[in-house]
């Protein structure tokens, strides 16, 4: 995890009422929901705090607790403009004390409080969250309980905890480097409002008993094996839960927004020979370099020799090694220095791209850092797993001539975080990250999403297209 990440959880709380089937009352047609945030906190604390504020970004608050709970409603707000429910929707609201350190923090958890299931549902035999539930049943199925639990870290930016980071409690969006609080609540609120698979990622159980899917195991598809969750056996749904990047939402309000809020020019690299490697690859991309484009940088790929770092590309290349990479893609080892120093080496060698191989077990691969504007070559990450892969098959090649050709470049084709059907992407790298996984858009998605896993700064507070697709989800759902 990179040291100044900002991570955001939510977990599904304890279910506290399950109901199997109730009369039937019929819904009211309903131009808007309210939403009320009901403040738990103890005097003195969180949004009762009487430090005095001055008012930001048309917040009107005089008091800390005071603009916390505007920023609260105002989230609050946006979701009930947006949705239909008669029954009013309450959220349990409260600041805590989060995990945290100097470097990352918890910003908030959300989630349902309560699920139910009940033949009236569009789904039989399926969990609904209870906010969803109530809206569908015209009526509060309990009303003794709020319908969303949230907590929220109420030490951000104190010493220890993401230091010198804060919420941003202003209403315009002008957060700077802070974390705008609304954002953070548009997304949280949305997992209470059903963005939220309640799959155990331990043992891949369906909640119960009795123990049945939810509404969001329905719209999702392992598209490598074509299966829906709901239908998967445990084990299967574990192994899908890690298949990264082959788990899409069925929903075809999702889906037709697709063109409208996602940017075509997906990353990749294609392997066209051998014929036992051709395919599309994972890709992590770098910061320094030109960026990829279509139809891309195409060449013979070619392994280093030598050891130490001049196996790495840490130091310039060898004669050898510059015979064997002029004019074509260089296949170079993560580790020991930086990776804009081995592109660096690697281009003043005549190699017109790099594919570095991470170090490490896991996929997606990761992003790469770095500065250099001399650098005018591409570079892209790729796993260890395909790494070894190439490898293996580089091993006994010439040291001029490998017979591998592969294209560094992107597919104006398929959307960034879709696949190739045109089907969104959920959250499911290897290993899996608990409170993260499969709850969540992928991170590839571009525009970037409200519902991926981590904070983007360039995120508005519109929640619909064409600048997101967290509403047309929740109408897949049934709101």
């Amino acid at each position: 995890m990179n040291a100044n990440r900002i991570v955001r959880r939510h977990r599904a709380l304890a279910i506290l009422f399950i109901v199997t089937a109730l009369a039937f009352r019929p819904a009211v047609a309903h131009a808007a929901a309210t939403i009320v945030i009901l403040n738990t906190d103890a005097a003195n604390v969180g949004f009762n705090d009487p430090t005095p504020a001055a008012p930001v970004g048309g917040n009107p608050g005089t008091t800390l607790g005071q603009q916390r709970l505007n920023v609260f409603q105002a989230a609050a707000n946006i979701w009930g403009a947006q949705l239909n429910s008669v029954p009013t929707i309450v959220i349990d609201a409260a600041w805590a004390a989060l995990a945290c350190n100097a470097n990352a923090a918890t910003l908030g958890s959300a989630g349902a409080t309560q699920v139910f299931s009940s033949a009236i549902f569009p789904f039989a035999n399926t969990w609904y969250n209870v906010a969803l539930a109530n809206k569908l049943f015209g009526a509060q199925i309990d009303p003794t309980t709020p319908q969303i639990r949230a907590r929220f870290n109420v030490n951000l930016g104190q010493p220890g905890c993401l230091t010198g980071t804060f919420f941003y409690l202003g209403l315009d969006n002008n957060h700077g480097p802070n974390v705008d609080l609304a954002t953070v609540l548009l997304h949280e609120f949305a997992h209470g409002l059903g963005f939220q698979s309640f799959v155990s990622l331990n043992t891949g159980s369906l909640l119960g008993p009795p123990f049945q899917p939810g509404i969001f195991n329905r719209f999702q598809l392992d598209n490598q094996t074509n299966k829906f969750w709901d239908v998967m056996t445990n084990a299967e749904r574990l192994a899908s839960s890690v298949n990264t990047r082959r788990v899409v939402w069925t929903g075809a309000n999702v889906t037709g927004s697709v063109n409208s809020v996602l940017f075509p020019n997906t990353p990749r690299l294609q392997t066209t020979a051998p014929a036992s490697l051709a395919g599309n690859y994972l890709v992590g991309l770098a910061q320094f370099g030109p960026a990829l484009t279509s139809p891309g940088v195409s060449g013979e790929v070619m392994p280093l020799s030598g050891t130490g770092n001049q196996l790495l590309g840490c130091d310039p290349f060898s004669a050898a090694n510059v015979a064997a990479v002029s004019g074509k893609i260089a296949l170079i080892d993560r580790g020991v220095c930086g990776f804009a120093v081995k592109t660096k080496n690697a281009q003043d060698a005549g190699a017109i791209g790099v594919i570095m191989v991470n170090n490490a077990a896991g996929s997606p691969p990761p992003g790469m850092g770095g500065v250099d504007p001399t650098i005018g070559i591409p570079t892209v990450m790729i796993t260890q797993a395909d790494g070894s892969q190439f490898k293996s098959f580089l091993k006994f090649r010439s040291r001029t001539h490998s017979g591998m050709f592969s294209t560094l470049g992107v597919d104006p084709n398929i959307r960034q975080g879709a696949d190739a059907a045109g089907r969104v992407m959920l959250y499911t790298p290897n290993p899996n990250v608990p409170g993260s996984s499969v709850s969540h858009w992928d991170q590839s998605a571009f525009a970037n999403l409200l519902m991926e896993p981590n904070i983007n700064g360039d995120l508005t507070h519109n929640v619909s297209t064409p600048f997101d697709l967290t509403l047309q989800f929740l109408i897949d759902l049934g709101w």
